[in-house]
């Protein structure tokens, strides 16, 4: 799966020279937390976040009255609080690729770039959705969490054992196990009850960690 499958577009841009007051209403109003800062080319400047524009003041604001500080306050704009050097993205970068520039830069969200212009945004709320689905956690069913040997053909064997019992997999995941000999796998699965499924996989894994019934959220 690419950036440009889940990425929000069209994507909320604004221009550096806007007072930083106009940017936070118009970041309440759309409910969205940071916002690509554009020229008049639509070609990116910068990142602007909800966080940059509530840290803002003018310099000696504690010397200041409610009044003065409100009149410099409407003379700051974007481009003074805004990060000028942004980290993009493409449509065609895998997903798993900005998730993993987001966690190693912490960093909610990545413009997504073609030509200069800002095409998009993929953010931390696109991918929480994804990972939703990954683990089909809206969906009923019968959710395993197993440990499982890292060695060619464990999944495979571990899958056909769900399918003969009767089960259809709905969702699938594997993670970092205890080790570096084994794998932690997430399943969800119709089909089948508890106890018939339990049967079915124990003897394909190290062992089943937790098996649960999910309703559909």
């Amino acid at each position: 799966m690419l950036v440009a499958e889940r990425m929000s577009r069209p994507v909320i841009t604004i221009l550096a020279d806007t007072p930083i007051q106009e940017a936070m209403n118009l970041m309440r109003k759309e409910r969205i937390r940071r916002m690509p800062v554009v020229d008049e080319r639509g070609h990116l400047k910068g990142i602007v976040s909800e966080r940059d524009l509530l840290h803002a003041s003018p310099s000696d604001a504690t010397t200041l009255s409610v009044w003065e500080l409100n009149y410099l306050l409407s003379k700051i704009t974007v481009n003074e609080v805004m990060t000028p050097d942004v980290i993009t993205v493409t449509e065609d970068t895998p997903l798993e690729e900005a998730a993993r520039i987001m966690a190693d830069n912490k960093i909610g969200g990545l413009p997504v770039v073609k030509d200069e212009e800002v095409v998009g945004i993929i953010t931390e709320t696109d991918l929480f959705k994804i990972f939703l689905e990954l683990l089909g956690a809206r969906e009923h069913g019968i959710r395993v969490t197993a440990l499982v040997p890292d060695v060619p053909g464990e999944l495979a064997k571990l899958t056909k054992a769900i399918y003969e019992a009767g089960g259809n997999i709905i969702a699938l995941g594997t993670f970092m196990g205890e080790s570096s000999e084994n794998r932690t796998i997430a399943i969800k699965v119709r089909g089948v009850g508890v106890d018939k499924l339990t049967k079915a996989i124990k003897d394909n894994v190290e062992r089943i960690v937790d098996v649960r019934e999910m309703e559909a959220a």
